[in-house]
């Protein structure tokens, strides 16, 4: 292989690459736009009948979701988007039982106008009901509301306290009987050997 063949050949790896990694950054359900210098992407996956969130990517600032089938999204979809400063969730079927809770609060945390649009399809209790005014009650009764990683920090925390008050318990113990020790000693050389 010749120079000039290793040069073409290197190049059209890199141009592969390229296509390969900005495939990766747009779902291809959707449509990509770059914004310049904003330095993020607008992803527009409106009115595609999506029934699940595709995977996006960090970069994204503006997301587009109106217009599908969505019912519900699942914990930590949605966390990767550091970036995003706009965001359209309307016009889906959203389930409000307690699988929307996620929904709820990561829209309250990133686009409180986006939430107060999001209004539920089911159940009957709460359609056309808006998100956003849902209570704990409304959005029914799950068996595991916090996730697994907030109760693995509650253990966490709680051995900790436990370990930090029992090393506090001896420490006091162990002060009181050097007290002792010492007064002891003291006591045994103020005393006269006869």
């Amino acid at each position: 292989m010749n120079k000039a063949e290793f040069i073409t050949a290197a190049g059209f790896a890199v141009s592969l690459l390229f296509h390969m990694t900005q495939a990766e950054a747009c779902p291809a359900s959707c449509d990509c736009k770059s914004l310049g210098d904003m330095k993020g992407l607008q992803i527009d996956c409106s009115s595609r009948k999506l029934t699940a969130v595709p995977a996006l990517p960090g970069g994204t600032k503006r997301l587009y979701l109106q217009n599908n089938s969505l019912t519900s999204v699942p914990p930590g979809t949605l966390d990767s988007l550091r970036s995003l400063e706009e965001v359209e969730t309307s016009d889906n079927p959203w389930n409000c039982d307690c699988h929307i809770l996620y929904l709820k609060l990561w829209l309250e945390d990133v686009s409180e106008p986006s939430l107060a649009k999001v209004r539920c399809a089911t159940p009957a209790p709460v359609r056309m009901k808006p998100l956003r005014q849902l209570t704990g009650n409304e959005l029914g009764s799950c068996k595991r509301l916090l996730p697994i990683k907030c109760l693995e920090f509650f253990w966490r925390d709680l051995i900790l306290i436990a370990g930090a008050i029992i090393t506090l318990i001896l420490a006091a113990w162990a002060l009181k009987f050097s007290k002792k020790l010492v007064c002891q000693i003291n006591l045994c050389q103020s005393t006269p050997r006869g």
